[in-house]
């Protein structure tokens, strides 16, 4: 089965800086064989790109809704765009 790659950017809000929100969202990704990356922003807001199979995608976008233990999330803000195939795996920025 064929299954359609996707890119979505991604801004979480809450209580996602200091919490381990960019380690454990790391191994997520990297568990479901997602690349891209993630890194907090100036405005305790995380920001991420994701690219993979559209059903792995659409997993980590439920994991971002709870995030970590220590996490509060309040929002999280997608925008799909075409997939690029530009990145090697997934990192911390």
């Amino acid at each position: 089965m064929w299954l359609r790659s996707v890119r979505v950017h991604v801004l979480i809000t809450g209580l996602v800086q200091g919490v381990s929100f960019r380690s454990s969202s790391i191994r997520k990704a990297e568990s479901l064989g997602i690349k891209g990356w993630v890194r907090n922003l100036d405005n305790d807001k995380v920001e991420a790109v994701f690219e993979g199979p559209e059903n792995k995608i659409k997993e980590m976008l439920e994991w971002c809704k709870i995030g970590p233990p220590s996490a509060r999330v309040d929002n999280v803000k997608t925008e799909f765009a075409d997939y690029r195939e530009e990145f090697e795996g997934f990192e911390r920025r």
